[in-house]
């Protein structure tokens, strides 16, 4: 089988903005497949990068999702609905077919936002829905890709990795291009720091040439990244914690917490505009609530 297939990264636009969201177009000596497929408000956005790359949406029989965020997996019901095949972890497969649970959940969060941000999520036909497990091989488009169970960041994420290269959704964090700065992204309710750690040793353990992150883009100095992103996800989760002792409300950690990104980020020269790009990509809030919840469960347990 080959494992040199061309790789070309998708700009979903999100919102109007480049380099926020990526899909993969992974093309195999066997044909094309995909790996995430952004929200359902950037398909039409997906579609048209698709075939600027030669290929027709109705020639993709495979879909890969990393994990069911709508950011990741929000339209993978319309692509199970033109007869595709989506690949995704085994605890995330039934939303994807009865997402209603999955889309209650977001509405809480984004309220009035919800469709302006995310779009529609359809439902996706259980017999097009392919669960996944830790360790899996699939064979597809002439390629074999490894499924490797990742959570952390959520607990029903993977990571693909074809030969040298990993697509890592939000398991190897976030970076925009240009800039060395790994953020966290943190939402509730599943981040667990320890499991984020050990996915991030067993990433390092893959020696892997180049990683594609969802947000965004390929990264190429992958063990500085993922041992960066090993010190920041136990240094922002701690810092979350030291202001919940300290007795601040959620909202004044908020502020506390974006002013820690933003000298972080100025340190490693980003711009104003640049930093303004990053919370775009991932809203400091989100890791806020997603870091308290996980402390809090902690105490609770």
């Amino acid at each position: 089988m080959s494992t040199q297939p061309d790789i070309h990264v998708l700009d979903l636009h999100f919102q109007g903005l480049p380099e926020i969201t990526a899909a993969y177009l992974v093309v195999g000596p066997e044909g094309p497949i995909l790996i995430e497929t952004g929200p359902g408000s950037t398909l039409n956005t997906l579609l048209s990068q698709i075939r600027q790359h030669g290929v027709e949406p109705e020639q993709i029989k495979h879909v890969l999702v990393t994990h069911i965020h709508l950011d990741h997996a929000g339209a993978a019901g319309w692509w199970a609905q033109q007869g595709a095949q989506i690949y995704v972890h085994s605890f995330g497969a039934r939303h994807l077919i009865a997402p209603e649970k999955l889309l209650a959940s977001a509405q809480r969060i984004y309220g009035d936002m919800m469709d302006t941000l995310w779009g529609e999520m359809l439902p996706a036909p259980a017999e097009k829905v392919t669960e996944l497990f830790d360790n899996d091989v699939l064979e597809i488009a002439g390629l074999q890709i490894q499924v490797l169970e990742t959570p952390g960041h959520a607990r029903h994420h993977h990571v693909f990795v074809l030969e040298d290269v990993a697509f890592t959704g939000d398991a190897a964090a976030a970076r925009l291009p240009g800039w060395n700065l790994p953020d966290v992204p943190a939402p509730p309710p599943e981040f667990d720091m320890e499991a984020w750690e050990a996915t991030l040793n067993r990433l390092l353990a893959q020696k892997l040439r180049r990683i594609y992150p969802t947000h965004f883009g390929a990264v190429d100095n992958v063990t500085d990244h993922l041992q960066t992103v090993k010190r920041l996800v136990r240094e922002t989760a701690v810092f979350i914690r030291t202001q919940m002792q300290a007795g601040l409300s959620r909202d004044e950690i908020l502020t506390v917490y974006e002013g820690w990104f933003a000298n972080r980020a100025r340190q490693a020269g980003l711009s104003e505009a640049a930093i303004v790009h990053y919370a775009a990509a991932n809203p400091r809030y989100m890791s806020v609530d997603g870091i308290m919840r996980y402390w809090q469960k902690q105490a609770q347990a």
